[in-house]
């Protein structure tokens, strides 16, 4: 028996659920952030939770593009990471605080881009006021979530997710009781509503960075990393982040702005639409935005096994993402399929609730159909992160930005011109997320992403250890 032997196949599921599983943790966090800001909101109307859904999704689309670029260095610190050149993994973080820092202040600039966007979208005047508000507060805030992510997808890239699970749980635990703090005017604060929500995620937010940032600059990791030399401009590093991260950039940014005109699509058509669409919107994040964290662990590894030239097992890593992917999506379509009134009862406002009683057969009805397309998100986030992990960048930007805006197209035809239902616009929704997520597998399938290089492969043949054998 070879006792040197590794006990996990690397690519293997006990490798993909130790970098995987923290992340899905770590965006469940920040999901349970979002839907608390949205649920102890919905208490004073639905008015408030609209609200601080087209804000927050209109604050995200804004910066998105630079998330999508900064987001990258995941990828690209696993690549350098599996090659065996440690010191580059720091100095694309550096050039990834660069990105954010310098991007902040035209985002800042493109404030009253959003109001007419408001205007153009028919968002109800009952909404209107509360929505702005939620925006300008967040948009400020904006460089802490920019930093946060560029610190975070190192940890990522190195495959010490627990570490941004910590800060996530960190800044979720802060963010949901300062939220109810400010929001309802607890322990002597006065109520802020909609205005206390957005402080509250600002102040959870930066918590969760001083957690990552503590963490960066502890002993080890600054002398494992050399980043007593990583703090430069780096041409090379700075030029692989902007041509294999716009791709992703530009990508994210086109879907946010698709997904927020879906979003501003369905809230034009009254309040009771807008009210159903939101909760569904709300358990639509709670499906989604966790498996965003397998899709994590597949770029990480797969990003890895690449730099190391050993395509095999950057597959083997994508099919162990896609069976946690699907354990994950076969509960979440158990509680859309079984429980729907349940999941629309968390938002029943405390007081007069006419609009809620309206939109809760609309948003039940929408929920068991959201049931339907659970288990192909898994396949869609699995196979475009492993695209992107190999530096297949441009294909995955193709497939996801047509999804999103064919989604657009089609809504305004259905509700415009034919003035159909939401309940038939939401199935055309469901029905395009199925043909898209196959168009992604086969682009996978079709192996071109074997053969692309994005950095020089190592010098001599490198194994590389199985994340059990790492320090988490």
């Amino acid at each position: 028996m070879n006792l040197n032997k590794p006990l996990h196949k690397p690519g293997g599921i006990h490798e993909m659920a130790l970098i995987a599983l923290p992340m899905v943790i770590s965006h469940g966090c920040d999901t349970i952030m979002i839907f608390t800001d949205r649920l102890f909101l919905s208490k004073l109307g639905p008015e408030q939770m609209n609200a601080s859904m087209g804000g927050g999704l209109t604050v995200f689309m804004m910066i998105s593009f630079l998330i999508g670029i900064i987001g990258y260095s995941t990828a690209l610190v696993a690549q350098y990471l599996g090659a065996g050149r440690k010191n580059l993994c720091a100095v694309v973080l550096t050039q990834a605080v660069i990105i954010a820092f310098i991007g902040y202040i035209p985002v800042l600039f493109c404030k009253p881009l959003a109001y007419s966007l408001f205007e153009l979208m028919g968002v109800p005047q009952a909404q209107m006021a509360p929505q702005k508000l939620y925006f300008d507060i967040l948009l400020f805030g904006v460089i802490i979530s920019l930093v946060r992510t560029s610190v975070a997808s190192f940890f990522s890239g190195i495959g010490r997710t627990g570490m941004v699970m910590l800060a996530s749980v960190t800044a979720m635990t802060v963010n949901v009781v300062l939220n109810y703090i400010l929001i309802f005017g607890k322990c002597g604060m006065p109520a802020m509503g909609i205005a206390g929500a957005a402080y509250g995620t600002i102040i959870g937010g930066l918590s969760g960075l001083v957690v990552l940032l503590c963490a960066y600059f502890n002993k080890k990791n600054f002398n494992e990393f050399s980043l007593g030399a990583s703090f430069r401009f780096n041409a090379d590093a700075m030029g692989k982040l902007f041509r294999l991260g716009s791709p992703t950039g530009l990508e994210l940014f086109f879907n946010m702005l698709a997904f927020n005109a879906v979003v501003l699509i369905f809230h034009s058509q009254g309040l009771v639409t807008a009210t159903a669409a939101t909760i569904v919107f709300n358990w639509d994040l709670v499906s989604f935005v966790p498996l965003i964290g397998v899709e994590i662990g597949v770029i990480s590894l797969v990003g890895r096994y690449m730099g190391a030239g050993d395509p095999d097992t950057a597959h083997r890593a994508t099919m162990s993402g896609f069976k946690i992917g699907l354990i994950y999506s076969a509960f979440i379509l158990v509680l859309f399929s079984c429980f729907p009134q349940y999941l629309v009862s968390f938002f029943r406002p405390s007081g007069p609730g006419e609009i809620f009683v309206s939109a809760a057969p609309l948003a039940v009805t929408m929920i068991r159909m959201a049931a339907v397309y659970v288990l192909v998100e898994a396949m869609f986030v699995v196979f475009i992160g492993a695209l992107r992990g190999a530096g297949d960048t441009f294909w995955a930007m193709l497939i996801s930005v047509s999804l999103h805006w064919v989604m657009v197209f089609v809504l305004l035809i259905m509700f415009n011109f034919f003035h159909l239902s939401a309940t038939f616009a939401w199935g055309a929704v469901v029905f395009l997320f199925f043909i898209f997520s196959f168009i992604g597998v086969f682009r996978y399938r079709s192996g071109q992403w074997r053969n692309i290089r994005v950095i020089d492969p190592p010098q001599a043949s490198l194994v590389i250890d199985s994340f059990h054998e790492r320090e988490v």
